[in-house]
């Protein structure tokens, strides 16, 4: 932003004008159901993570030094849960910004007995900036992300070249960057800019995509794709420095 623009917008702020500013993601707010508010109401206080709290100690935050796994928007959370329930020698931590997403995380993680989750409801980008330490993160997932197929608005997907550089400093080293698509130009875009990367190296024999790992579990939405002929394009990467 330009100091012109920056303080236009303070300006128009002042004058109780309101300004549409750019984020990480579009704000689809559905219904809260009874069993979602009910969920976040119980375990909010055990499971919630807020960006006010500012820099995390994560060894504090689950009371033991397990590796971390952080997903970027986590949809409903059914496979994160999923994830968590089966790797309980693993610490998890979801980001979404939609409230009913995470109601739903929360009661299905309750129904499971799943202690080694937190949760955000809030900006992606802001939380990676302000609450998670440089090189503390195992492994980062961004699963089926906003494809914005339209070409005039691929400068909107979140994996960009500024974008990988702000996860390669939260992941260690040897930490992976794990992102999968169910649309073949959003992988083409994904694999272009992170073998630009600088500090990366793709995990895969042929530099190309992985198969899907088994800790990924298959979801309803991807099974039925496979049913009606779709692909789905994993790609791991690795921080290497």
């Amino acid at each position: 932003m330009t100091e012109l623009s920056k303080t236009t917008l303070e300006q128009a702020e002042n004058e109780g004008k309101f300004i549409r500013k750019v984020r990480s993601f579009v704000k689809r707010e559905g219904r809260l159901t009874k069993g979602q508010a009910a969920a976040i109401d119980k375990c909010w206080a055990t499971m919630g993570l807020t960006h006010d709290m500012g820099l995390l100690n994560l060894a504090e935050v689950f009371g033991n030094n397990n590796d971390v796994v952080l997903e970027i928007g986590f949809g409903m959370g059914k496979s994160l849960v999923e994830m968590a329930k089966n790797n309980p020698d693993q610490n998890f931590i979801g980001i979404e910004v939609h409230k009913p997403g995470v109601g739903a995380c929360l009661m299905d993680a309750d129904a499971q007995g799943v202690t080694n989750l937190r949760v955000f409801e809030h900006d992606a980008i802001e939380i990676l900036a302000d609450c998670i330490a440089d090189g503390s993160i195992s492994t980062l997932q961004l699963f089926f992300p906003d494809p914005w197929h339209k070409k005039r608005h691929h400068k909107r997907r979140i994996v960009q070249l500024e974008f990988a550089e702000s996860l390669r400093k939260k992941l260690k080293i040897g930490g992976v960057f794990h992102m999968a698509t169910d649309w073949e130009n959003y992988a083409e875009h994904m694999l272009e800019v992170m073998s630009q990367a600088p500090g990366y190296e793709n995990v895969s024999a042929d530099k190309t995509y992985v198969p899907r790992p088994e800790h990924r579990p298959l979801t309803k939405f991807e099974q039925r794709g496979h049913r009606l002929g779709h692909g789905v394009w994993d790609l791991m990467f690795k921080r290497v420095q």
